[in-house]
């Protein structure tokens, strides 16, 4: 079967696939390259029989929809199969789905909540910099969708990170945030600059030089209710490393809806490759790797949905 352009054009208000494949969500990535491939559900299914993948037009239909998400092993290989029938590049729609756990690779803990420190080593320098910064370490607040916008400059260091974070509150009297950053080795954390830009004000600032570690609380300009959603922007600006930068990691210590990650480099300092990767604590074998391409704009783009507790970011290197 020959493979659709992914760069079709929109058709009845959908948007274009090329972008919906890389930014998601899964369900409206499906429903578009349906639209674009312009076959039935009952004709998608008979094609994945052919391919003896089963899966019910209900289905189907629940997730184009986003009513349910592809989980079980059959599943995500009706998924894989999808791909296929719609002439889709491989894992443009697997992807989507989050972190894959590798058949031989060390899943995750499976629990819904983990302490900053096993996110972020040193696990020591993480509880004292918020014991400076008293108040509930769970700051009740659920991540619906994470935004983040990395920089690479010219000199290969991490330049600025910005977020935009839509949040849910669990519990009632929510007024606060905290935003964690890690320089990269030789980072003078004094001289990193925390910018609170949208629907919020910097509160208490904390800094440890020898873990290169920055703990900010964000107070929010209300207090938000038990499921009551916020949207807030800030952003860190780095001081230059001795050295070039090669990661940004993420560390989710409890439940994520979507989070998408967009590290971009100067023109003039392009890395040789990149890839993204997940893994259980700092320093352990990622149980998730999948290479990356360099787009037009010289940046690289990961896209998760339905994230547990985990560390999730992007590789790159300079030769």
């Amino acid at each position: 079967m020959g493979r659709v352009s992914t760069r079709t054009a929109p058709r009845g208000g959908q948007p274009e696939l090329a972008t919906v494949l890389r930014t998601g969500p899964f369900h409206l990535a499906l429903r578009t390259a349906l639209a674009a491939r312009g076959l039935a559900l009952h004709r998608v299914q008979q094609h994945l029989a052919q391919r003896g993948v089963h899966v019910g037009v209900t289905s189907l239909s629940y997730w184009q929809q986003g009513r349910r998400r592809p989980e079980r092993a059959e599943s995500l290989r009706a998924v894989r199969a999808l791909e296929e029938v719609l002439g889709l590049p491989a894992d443009s729609l697997t992807r989507l789905l989050g972190p894959r756990r590798g058949p031989l690779a060390e899943p995750p803990p499976t629990v819904t909540t983990r302490p900053y420190r096993d996110l972020i080593s040193p696990g020591d320098a993480v509880d004292e910099l918020l014991a400076e910064l008293p108040g509930p370490r769970d700051t009740g607040l659920h991540t619906l969708t994470h935004i983040e916008r990395i920089r690479v400059g010219a000199d290969r260091q991490l330049l600025r990170r910005d977020s935009q974070h839509a949040v849910r509150a669990h519990r009632d009297g929510i007024d606060r945030y905290l935003a964690i950053y890690q320089g990269d080795p030789g980072c003078d954390v004094s001289r990193v600059l925390v910018r609170a830009e949208e629907n919020c004000r910097p509160g208490r600032i904390a800094r440890d030089q020898a873990s290169r570690l920055v703990i900010a609380e964000l107070l929010l300009d209300r207090r938000l209710r038990t499921g009551e959603t916020h949207l807030l922007g800030y952003g860190f600006d780095d001081a230059p490393a001795p050295g070039p930068s090669g990661e940004f990691v993420r560390g989710f210590n409890s439940g994520t809806g979507q989070y998408v990650l967009q590290v971009t480099f100067h023109p003039a300092a392009l890395p040789v490759r990149c890839h993204r990767f997940a893994s259980s604590t700092p320093g352990a074998e990622p149980y998730e790797r999948e290479e990356l391409t360099l787009d037009g704009q010289h940046g690289v783009l990961l896209v998760a949905a339905g994230l547990a507790p985990c560390l999730l970011g992007i590789r790159w290197d300079w030769a």
